[in-house]
């Protein structure tokens, strides 16, 4: 999966690739009666202008900055990278280290996570916001031209992945507060 990031973040031909691809496969079932000469056209001029803006947005290759030499991760817990790993696995399942330090260090690991999930929370509202209105937006669109089917389903996968995504981070925030207030008996289960 890094070689993929790595991939993707250096070249523009691998991500007008991944533009395209779906954009001539996702767009083909909605529309069939054009001819599939005309897809690939369309789908080429808008992964041209998303290229383009791609570009434009890259910074040159000298203002590109190397990646951080300790990970977020090893900085909060002051651990290296396969404990902190071990760390977040102990995390996810509720295990409380023995080792006085190593609990210490999943206090720091779970604090640090769950203050940046709590700052990025600060949009969070917004998003789920937005993402409503643009499924209602769909869903009013599809009424008014008569596709209900496709408009509804879209409606219903949007809020289908919104309930995931308030699930996802409201599972996660327990686990670290959980993991943040571990107890005083070593290798007790949270």
């Amino acid at each position: 999966m890094s070689a993929v990031k790595r991939l993707l973040g250096r070249s523009l031909a691998a991500r007008a690739m991944l533009i395209l691809t779906p954009g001539v496969g996702g767009t083909a079932p909605f529309r069939r009666d054009e001819h599939p000469v005309v897809w690939i056209v369309q789908a080429t001029l808008y992964t041209g202008a998303a290229v383009a803006i791609l570009a434009a947005r890259r910074p040159p290759p000298a203002a590109r900055r190397p990646p951080p030499a300790v990970p977020y991760g090893r900085r909060a817990a002051g651990v290296g990278p396969g404990a902190v790993a071990d760390l977040n696995r102990g995390i996810r399942r509720g295990e409380v280290p023995p080792d006085p330090e190593e609990r210490a260090a999943m206090r720091r690991l779970a604090d640090d996570q769950l203050d940046r999930i709590q700052r990025a929370g600060r949009w969070f509202p917004y998003w789920l916001a937005l993402r409503g209105l643009v499924a209602a937006g769909l869903l009013v669109l599809g009424a008014v031209s008569g596709s209900v089917v496709p408009s509804a389903v879209f409606a219903v996968g949007t809020l289908g992945f919104l309930w995931w995504v308030v699930w996802r981070r409201r599972r996660s925030m327990r686990r670290l507060r959980t993991a943040r207030s571990v107890s005083e008996s070593p290798g007790e289960r949270v």
